[in-house]
């Protein structure tokens, strides 16, 4: 499923149009948390044939089984929606019981901070869903008093992953000979061979976030674990003339001089860059896994692949959007009950076999082999601390910011330094907000 970044934003999320506007749960509750609550409010954006849609339909028809008598009110939303109305919604009488929210400290983080969420740490304990997320995958969910995630609190759940992965058309790679690569040095020669063909390699959205994840993959490609808890949680100060991100600029501008990226892809959008590649226009697109049950889909005339971006360790992804419990919420304990559903193994099976990336799935239960491999990359990832998250998450407004500065690498407006400089800024200025 199509995903930008302003953690997740846009895309196939702004398809999801508003169901209904009926009003929240009932007013049972208090400290009780709506135990005796007949009505479940529930929202979140995604697609009716989406692998977390049909996962979570799943979970409200479980649901309904095991609370008799207690009506679910789904609203399915706009991504955009959520994210430019959630303050004003959660602070007032109209918020949901329950809702998907995008996590990071812009977002789920600011919420948190003001206290419009809910703080869920006894559950989280309680029903198992420690043991169930891997340290990474628990990044996301917990958050401290300044909103930043990592420690703290926990504010949200996280029932499916994500990651950056590269994806490629077998039937071009054998056009040419190649083998998939195994590390940076090769992949760079198979990008050469194509270019000496004629043959731009990369599908790149530049309007979009598809370009700032390949700087960040080439950053991270000199990066390790201080790197980015320093960058994402503000652990350290972060010299952005280092050697991770002068790297990640230098060599993403050198991609382009190469032929590698094409300058046109400067304003090309994700939507676009991914039906390029399912059209076989381009040999290699490095992208997200909620490309990948797209692609099972509609790529129908060539054989493809995917493998991580060689010689990284550390890669782009993290847990997907958070189930989070509005401090308003009138059925808080309903809440719950319906976020453990999604964490039992039918409905994390059902997520994975319908291309999505579960974090709790026996992967025996995923019966087709591309989903299959889907979750055990993730899995490897997850497991061997390898999510990096995501450039544009540390600060509010970072997206932006990347997304303006990889266009002007790619079009040659910007030099790697004044990048650097670009970057730097709105980072650190986000800090002496902060305090840090």
């Amino acid at each position: 499923m199509l995903r930008s970044r302003s953690g997740l934003a846009a895309g196939a999320l702004l398809l999801a149009a508003t169901l209904g506007l009926t009003a929240c749960g009932s007013d049972d509750g208090g400290a009780t948390e709506g135990a005796d609550a007949k009505t479940l409010t529930l929202w979140h954006y995604e697609g009716p044939n989406s692998a977390m849609g049909i996962a979570w339909n799943k979970a409200i028809e479980l649901f309904k089984a095991s609370h008799p008598g207690v009506e679910v009110k789904f609203e399915e939303k706009g991504f955009e929606q959520i994210q430019q109305n959630a303050q004003m919604i959660l602070n007032s009488d109209s918020a949901p019981d329950i809702m998907e929210y995008n996590k990071g400290n812009a977002t789920a983080g600011l919420l948190s901070k003001q206290g419009l969420l809910t703080d869920i740490s006894d559950e989280f304990g309680k029903r198992g869903w420690d043991s169930k997320l891997s340290a990474s995958l628990q990044t996301t969910a917990k958050y401290d008093e300044d909103g930043i995630m990592g420690s703290g609190k926990v504010f949200g759940v996280p029932n499916y992953g994500e990651f950056v992965t590269v994806y490629y058309n077998k039937k071009m790679f054998d056009q040419y000979k190649l083998a998939v690569p195994t590390t940076f040095d090769e992949f760079t020669k198979v990008m050469d061979t194509f270019v000496q063909n004629k043959v731009t390699p990369l599908a790149v959205g530049g309007a979009e976030y598809p370009a700032q994840q390949i700087f960040y993959e080439l950053a991270l490609s000199k990066a390790d674990r201080k790197f980015v808890d320093d960058y994402q949680l503000y652990k350290n100060k972060v010299d952005f003339k280092g050697p991770q991100l002068t790297y990640g600029a230098q060599t993403f501008a050198e991609w382009v001089s190469k032929g590698y990226i094409s300058k046109d892809s400067a304003s090309i959008k994700a939507e676009d860059m991914g039906g390029s590649f399912t059209q076989g226009k381009f040999p290699i697109l490095i992208s997200g896994s909620w490309w990948y049950g797209r692609f099972a889909d509609e790529i129908k005339d060539f054989e493809w692949g995917t493998f991580l971006f060689p010689g990284n360790t550390l890669h782009p992804g993290s847990s997907g959007n958070l189930w989070v419990v509005p401090e308003k919420s009138k059925a808080k304990a309903l809440a719950y009950d319906f976020i453990d559903i999604t964490m039992q193994p039918e409905v994390q099976a059902l997520l994975g076999n319908s291309g999505g990336v579960p974090v709790a799935a026996d992967p025996s239960a995923i019966t087709d082999p591309k989903n299959k491999e889907l979750v055990e990359t993730f899995n490897k990832i997850s497991t061997s601390d390898g999510l990096a998250f995501y450039p544009d998450w540390p600060a509010p407004g970072y997206y932006d910011v990347l997304v303006a500065g990889t266009q002007g690498l790619i079009n040659g407006s910007k030099t790697p330094d004044a990048f650097l400089d670009e970057i730097a800024k709105p980072y650190n200025d986000n800090l002496a907000d902060l305090g840090k």
